[in-house]
């Protein structure tokens, strides 16, 4: 389904149809990326991704293993010694 169509300028510049610009909550300033999805191009607002993307970018090998309250507790206590130390 085609929302709407932009026609490209001399310079390689298009105008983002109003109906995009009020649904992707545009204005002034707003910052879009262009994504190469397999055989097509996204245009998304900037900075808007899904859960799926972060926890991908965020634990590439898979989610991290489950820990418990004491292994956290001992964790932050050892880094902050380390930050702390004097030498």
């Amino acid at each position: 389904m085609t929302l709407a169509q932009s026609k490209v300028t001399a310079q390689g510049q298009i105008s983002v149809p109003a109906e995009v610009r009020r649904r992707l909550g545009l204005g002034p300033g707003s910052v879009l990326e262009w994504v190469d999805d397999g055989g097509q191009v996204l245009i998304r607002r900037a900075g808007r991704y899904s859960s799926a993307e972060v926890s991908h970018a965020l634990f590439p090998a898979g989610p991290p293993k489950a820990r418990s309250i004491q292994d956290l507790k001992d964790g932050v206590r050892k880094a902050m010694r380390a930050r702390h130390a004097r030498g």
